[in-house]
């Protein structure tokens, strides 16, 4: 049904991948929600959902083409693989630029997902006070995650596992960033920075041809946990597909109403002005985990004060989020009148 796909059409599953995995990295943003705004989230929950017990038997039978073929294996194999480019090229990007661009990085983001609410509301179709209720629960319970506070930062292996299988919800859910939940059960700093940088660290010293590395147990301590959180994220995400699937199919309105709720109550999280609160020990001192970082509690959100150059810069590129988002409306409007 799928397989008959041009280069172009190759690479931008890519590209979409890409843009994923990056947006699943950042706490507050899901990649549910660029699956969502691409067109492709029905095709991707659909997709998931063919790895079942039918799948399992091709496997064990060593019908791989059959496999690729049932499962939709070249439109989730380019999706997984612009993934993974993104996790060590544009993610790295996106963390220097939340340490050093802070305000604007937020802003683009809240700009994106404003474009996204409407971009999914547009098609929606006529409202009635049923999926006004859906919608608001939608939003209550966005809101509701959104002022959660953290918890502590925790290796233990089962507990890693379980973060894997929540966490990947963002790619299933739009509006449900995985990032975000990761730092409300406390390990976002060890599953997505110090693991993923481990796994960098030590691909590059195997391409150097040093194999050091399997003698630091930090490292290798690093690698199993990460190794159990991707199978974590692999059974949560193809458990949560099936349900979403059927879903999907017998609640398709009542599911999108809910989705643009969450979506407009996660616009918290991303909310470009705010500070970190902090934990402070009896000295004044602020505390730090067992591994030396600040422990945070939460945000205090605030209103700018001022219109100074960093606020417009800030609404600038708000401006430019959402038609980032808009633009991706307009290209397809674009080649559906030029397709006639």
């Amino acid at each position: 049904m799928y397989e008959n796909r041009s280069f172009s059409d190759k690479t931008w599953l890519v590209l979409k991948g890409l843009a994923m995995g990056a947006a699943n990295k950042v706490p507050g943003v899901s990649g549910g929600v660029v699956a969502f705004v691409a067109g492709f989230y029905e095709e991707f929950i659909y997709s998931l959902q063919k790895i079942n017990r039918k799948a399992f038997k091709l496997l064990i039978g060593g019908r791989y083409k059959s496999l690729y073929r049932y499962t939709n294996g070249q439109f989730l194999s380019l999706l997984i693989l612009g993934m993974v480019i993104s996790y060590f090229s544009i993610s790295k990007l996106l963390d220097y630029l939340i340490v050093h661009y802070e305000l604007y990085v937020w802003s683009a983001f809240f700009g994106m997902i404003i474009g996204s609410i409407y971009f999914i509301a547009k098609d929606f179709g006529d409202w009635n006070r049923k999926y006004a209720a859906y919608l608001l629960c939608g939003v209550i319970a966005g809101v509701a995650i959104s002022f959660l506070e953290p918890a502590k930062e925790n290796s233990n292996l089962f507990f890693v596992f379980f973060c894997g299988m929540i966490s990947v919800s963002g790619m299933t859910l739009p509006g449900f960033s995985g990032s975000f939940i990761l730092i409300l059960l406390g390990n976002y700093v060890l599953l997505l920075v110090d693991s993923v940088n481990a796994l960098f660290d030590t691909f590059a010293n195997i391409f150097q041809l040093d194999f050091s590395w399997v003698y630091n147990p930090e490292r290798i301590e690093l690698l199993k946990v990460l190794a159990i959180f991707s199978l974590g994220s692999l059974v949560g995400l193809v458990s949560l597909s099936h349900l979403l699937a059927y879903v999907l199919k017998r609640f398709k309105k009542a599911t999108y109403a809910v989705i643009i709720g969450f979506i407009a109550g996660s616009l918290g999280v991303v909310w470009p002005w705010k500070e970190e609160k902090y934990v402070f020990d009896t000295l004044g001192q602020i505390k730090l985990d067992a591994n030396g970082r600040e422990i945070i509690t939460g945000y205090t959100r605030y209103f700018p004060e001022n219109f100074g150059t960093e606020t417009k810069l800030a609404i600038l590129f708000m401006v430019i989020g959402a038609a980032i988002v808009l633009s991706l409306d307009w290209y397809d409007n674009y080649k559906k009148k030029h397709r006639v």
